[in-house]
């Protein structure tokens, strides 16, 4: 690929049509850019600069759409992707070799001049920095003896990421065409607020918002925005970026001028109802979804052995399997329908849940989790952190194998503490991790089998009280 100095020969620039750029952008970090440009061609080849594109821009991504009712027949011969616009150092570095002013402010506010020869400016071009080298009156010194002056600098200057195109055209004139081009630096996600009321646990006001941000180098005018949802396949390039300070800007938009949603080949596709200002390093919020009423449960689950599961094979080992959680978790879960106020696709993001505060009516955060992409008519189950006023304490109380026999027998007894004033019902988790075959002849309460290798209690506690559930499993094989 040709590769461009700082200063080149005059091109025609490619002029911005009326019409703001179409972005969309991906849960993965990136976006797709669509542009109206128009470009002043002349017949058969020649050289046309695109400026004030994306920082982060994938050059073997451009593509052009001729956009007039008579095509010019444009095809790009030669590509160059300028992605290291003019700065003080990369100014100075091409002046190395060359005699330069510069001027050094004292303390008492005087301005000494020193003019030396520029030998090292101590910028690399692609990153990174050097010690500058300045020759003044004979003497060598690893610095630059104040601030650099110059002359003035060429009008054709590249100030801004620019593409350069050795372009053909079977005719000439001024060409319409889109530009579009895949960028990282964009990204957006979806947030949620889900706040329960002061008295009971069945019912909740959720909103939800979307972020926006953008860390491309570009800032986006009027531009018309689409947000894709799913798990779209993409080679992530790998990027040396620093974190950079974020601008928060919150739009909420009418109820009637909610974004809207469509399914869109294997992915939902939600549109913003108007153009916006998406500015470079800014983060901006908009409202997506607004439900109240909407009807679940919160519950809580005692999963003490989490992280054990049957692995193949049986497992013999007497010491496997002692040693228990005593956290009591606490879940939520919503039936995403239009009968319970909802019934749309929902996309990935943190779920943050309230409690409304009897006493004053505030709403006080009680726990956040991630949520997954969550069709419309399917379940969300969300772990929302632990009850502070329940206990419980899981102990295997005896264990024998009969390697002749093929066989093997444990026992459990489970206690669950409730300290509240009022009862509760514990989901008691238990995987059966030994083996395939299994069978629970006793058990102090029903189970419900959930798959090959987990069972569920429910203990009800009574207030200030103790349940102990008890169990026994046979394995053979």
């Amino acid at each position: 690929m040709k590769k461009f100095a700082l200063l080149v020969a005059w091109a025609p620039f490619a002029a911005f049509a009326a019409g703001g750029p179409q972005v969309t952008i991906y849960n993965g970090g990136f976006a797709t850019v669509k542009e109206d440009r128009t470009l002043s061609l002349a017949e058969g080849v020649s050289e046309v600069r695109v400026t004030d594109m994306s920082r982060q821009l994938e050059p073997d991504s451009v593509l052009l759409r001729e956009l007039a009712e008579t095509p010019f027949g444009v095809k790009i011969l030669e590509q160059s992707f300028i992605n290291d616009p003019l700065t003080q150092g990369l100014l100075l570095y091409q002046m190395e070799g060359k005699t330069l002013r510069f001027e050094e402010k004292r303390e008492d506010g005087t301005v000494k001049e020193h003019v030396g020869k520029l030998i090292r400016s101590g910028y690399v071009p692609g990153g990174g920095s050097e010690q500058p080298i300045v020759e003044e009156d004979g003497a060598v010194r690893f610095s630059l003896p104040g601030q650099p002056v110059f002359e003035g600098i060429d009008p054709n200057a590249f100030l801004k990421p620019s593409l350069v195109w050795q372009i053909a055209s079977k005719k000439a004139g001024e060409c319409p065409l889109e530009v579009a081009y895949v960028t990282a630096g964009m990204s957006w996600e979806a947030t949620y607020s889900l706040v329960a009321p002061a008295e009971g646990r069945d019912e909740f006001d959720l909103s939800g918002w979307i972020s926006l941000q953008n860390n491309t180098g570009k800032t986006f005018e009027n531009a018309d925005i689409k947000l894709i949802a799913g798990d779209v396949q993409k080679v992530q390039p790998q990027y040396n970026r620093s974190r950079i300070g974020m601008v928060m800007k919150n739009m909420a938009f009418a109820e009637e001028a909610m974004p809207s949603e469509r399914a869109f080949d294997e992915f939902h596709l939600y549109t913003l109802p108007r153009p916006v200002l998406l500015r470079n390093n800014e983060l901006k919020q908009v409202e997506f979804i607004r439900a109240i009423g909407v009807k679940g449960s919160r519950y809580y689950v005692y999963n003490p052995m989490v992280g054990y599961r049957w692995g193949g094979g049986y497992n013999t080992d007497p010491d496997y399997g002692t040693q228990a959680e005593k956290k009591v978790g606490v879940r939520i879960e919503i039936s995403n329908s239009a009968t319970n106020q909802l019934g749309v696709p929902l996309p990935k993001g943190r779920l943050r849940l309230y409690r409304t505060d009897s006493v004053d009516g505030r709403r006080e955060f009680t726990g956040e989790n991630q949520m997954d992409h969550l069709p419309k008519n399917e379940l969300l189950k969300l772990d929302m952190g632990n009850a502070f006023d329940l206990v419980g304490e899981r102990k295997r109380v005896d264990f024998t194998v009969d390697t002749t026999g093929k066989k093997m027998t444990e026992s459990f007894e489970i206690k669950l503490r409730n300290r509240k004033e009022a009862p509760v019902e514990i989901r008691v988790v238990e995987p059966l991790y030994r083996g395939a075959n299994w069978k629970i002849p006793v058990a102090s309460l029903p189970f419900t089998k959930f798959d090959s290798n987990t069972v569920e209690f429910r203990a009800p506690v009574p207030a200030d009280g103790e349940t102990v559930l008890t169990y026994t499993v046979d394995y053979g094989w």
